[in-house]
């Protein structure tokens, strides 16, 4: 039996509902979204960018939201359209809530999200202290390099944040 044909009125209401299924994520409307992705809204639905629910309600801080999209099968390692991952998002933030939530959840500490930058690196570069001693804490390689050879420990350096950050790379 062949799928159902969409009229175009059911693909322009289906294309709103994605719409505000991104929106949700974003700012953490956790009870209806679930509704939603409980009735069959795919639960790694990506907005224009590529950034999936999980990596949108993780980069904005929605801490509920995040956990329920997790629970319903959320890809910890989706990508976006510029290869970056959920973790990588939230260690350049320096959310330390949302790193412990997708570590858990078995993000990969070390994942290149883009030319060879880790989630480290992120947070290096933006001066995340608390973030950069807990990756490392955690695993994460300080020798990673990004394709140009750069460093964590040099990319805080170049931006400044390695006064803040420099005792934690000489361990």
């Amino acid at each position: 039996m062949a799928p159902q044909s969409l009229t175009m009125e059911e693909k322009k209401r289906y294309a709103e509902l994605q719409l505000m299924a991104v929106d949700m994520s974003r700012c953490g409307d956790t009870v209806e979204l679930e509704k939603m992705v409980s009735a069959g809204l795919p639960v790694n639905l990506c907005d224009s960018k590529g950034n999936s629910l999980l990596m949108l309600a993780t980069y904005n801080g929605q801490a509920e939201t995040a956990s329920m999209l997790l629970n319903h099968g959320a890809e910890v390692e989706r990508r976006n359209d510029h290869g970056q991952t959920p973790l990588g998002g939230v260690a350049f933030k320096g959310n330390m809530a949302m790193v412990n939530l997708l570590l858990d959840a078995g993000a990969d500490i070390n994942a290149d999200n883009g030319g060879g930058k880790t989630p480290l690196m992120f947070a290096a570069m933006f001066g995340h202290r608390q973030v950069v001693e807990y990756l490392l804490e955690q695993g994460a390689n300080p020798d990673s390099q990004t394709v140009l050879g750069i460093s964590a420990q040099n990319l805080a350096k170049f931006t400044g944040a390695f006064r803040s950050l420099g005792s934690l790379f000489s361990k």
